[in-house]
């Protein structure tokens, strides 16, 4: 079986492929360039990122490499992560009573094939008050998180009326999404790992 190989210093994207039992590694190439064009749309910044990132890896026969990049969109703007703590209550405030997408874009690349996707999920905040986004920022310091905030920490809890789509794809990766390709793009079968 191929080596699944995680390119992610994300502890929650290796939580979350831990859980579907597929052994992998975890490596991280330092230094790549996250930038993307200015008239790319914004559906499919995630998707180049990932590309990119995947592109910087020299691939050897026995491995997958896994890369991904998860944007928050509202409306037309992308949050990404927040720079300090003022910054991310200013994210939460514009989140606070309204749905926005969370956008992962995929790429799994092996010496013979590379499969790039993108799963899109809605998420739909309740008005959130000035003393519940201050008390989040204050006590979960959410400024290594695309739009600042952790949907399976206090404020998702609190916070999310609905959610459309993968409650993992918000949280950073789309396991569900993630292991189909693997069993039928890459021929990994959960036989191998049992």
């Amino acid at each position: 079986m191929k080596k699944i190989i995680l390119s992610s210093n994300s502890p929650r994207r290796r939580e979350l492929l831990a859980g579907l039992d597929i052994p992998f590694e975890v490596k991280v190439l330092e230094g790549i360039d996250e930038s993307y064009p200015e008239n790319l749309p914004v559906e499919e910044i995630p998707q180049y990122i990932a590309k990119e990132k995947a592109d910087a890896y020299q691939v050897a026969d026995d491995e997958i490499v896994l890369t991904a990049d998860t944007v928050v969109v509202l409306g037309s703007e992308i949050l990404g992560k927040p720079v300090d703590d003022a910054d991310a209550r200013r994210m939460l405030r514009e989140l606070s009573g309204k749905t926005h997408r969370v956008i992962t874009g995929v790429c799994l690349t092996s010496t013979e094939r590379q499969s790039l996707f993108a799963v899109v999920s809605e998420v739909t905040f309740k008005s959130l008050s000035d003393d519940e986004i201050d008390y989040y920022v204050t006590h979960y310091h959410p400024l290594d998180k695309a739009g600042a905030y952790g949907i399976q920490e206090w404020i998702g809890y609190v916070g999310v009326t609905s959610l459309k789509g993968s409650y993992f794809n918000v949280m950073g990766l789309p396991v569900q999404r993630i292991y189909e390709e693997l069993r039928n793009e890459f021929g990994i079968n959960v036989k191998v790992f049992s």
